[in-house]
């Protein structure tokens, strides 16, 4: 019996597999909005009752999908800062943002439905938000690190925006200063927002050389998130 039960979970991770790979092409072609379960049963040769199945409806398909994308660019940070471990903190910091445009560069369509325009009509549920924050965390930790090693030279915090400073660093990284905690957010939306002019085109006839556009970039952002020169 239990070989006939592994044999049916491989099946089940192979069909699963198949048709969120289907449902990529899809993405590819037609946009996330355009998903349909029955589309993505018709090329596969399956019945639509057979795919409800593995997928009840497509919000638990886009679902899956977007867990996919986010563990997939957080795997790729995470890897990179890995790599990077016994690098300066500046550097580990360009590893992770360089890892985070590579993947989206080469998975366009994903990176669109994670970072992109919302999908009518479709609400993300609890279970993406330990995906989505894999890339953050990688970043707070570079930056934890520097804290606890030489610390961080960031700018004077403002009082206007001192009590959200102080709820952010509650929220995401309590041992951290209030002013990084609020730099960290800062750069959080302008490293997605310089990886979605690319992707998007807002820098077509703009910016010629991106490497060393970005790589200037993202040692801005280090240098707002308070990392030293150097390190």
């Amino acid at each position: 019996m239990s070989t006939i039960r592994g044999a049916r979970a491989r099946a089940r991770i192979e069909v699963t597999a198949a048709i969120k790979d289907e449902a990529r092409r899809q993405l590819a072609a037609e946009g996330a909005a355009k998903l349909s379960l029955r589309a993505v049963a018709r090329e596969l040769g399956m019945v639509s009752s057979a795919l409800y199945r593995y997928f009840p409806s497509r919000d638990d398909l886009l679902t899956a999908l977007i867990i996919d994308a986010y563990d997939a660019v957080g795997e790729a940070a995470e890897t990179a800062l890995a790599r990077a471990e016994r690098s300066g903190h500046r550097a580990q910091w360009a590893a992770v943002c360089a890892a985070v445009r590579k993947w989206a560069l080469a998975h366009p369509h994903e990176y669109a439905l994670i970072y992109g325009s919302p999908v009518p009509g479709y609400t993300a549920p609890q279970d993406t938000v330990v995906p989505a924050g894999r890339v953050a965390l990688a970043l707070i930790s570079v930056v934890r690190d520097a804290h606890r090693a030489e610390g961080l030279a960031l700018a004077t915090l403002p009082e206007a925006v001192r009590p959200e400073a102080v709820r952010l660093a509650a929220d995401i990284a309590p041992d951290l200063p209030p002013a990084a905690a609020l730099a960290l957010a800062t750069v959080w939306a302008q490293l997605f927002g310089l990886v979605s002019f690319e992707i998007f085109g807002q820098f077509n006839r703009v910016v010629e050389d991106r490497d060393a556009f970005f790589a200037h970039a993202a040692d801005g952002l280090a240098q707002t998130v308070g990392l030293l020169r150097g390190e």
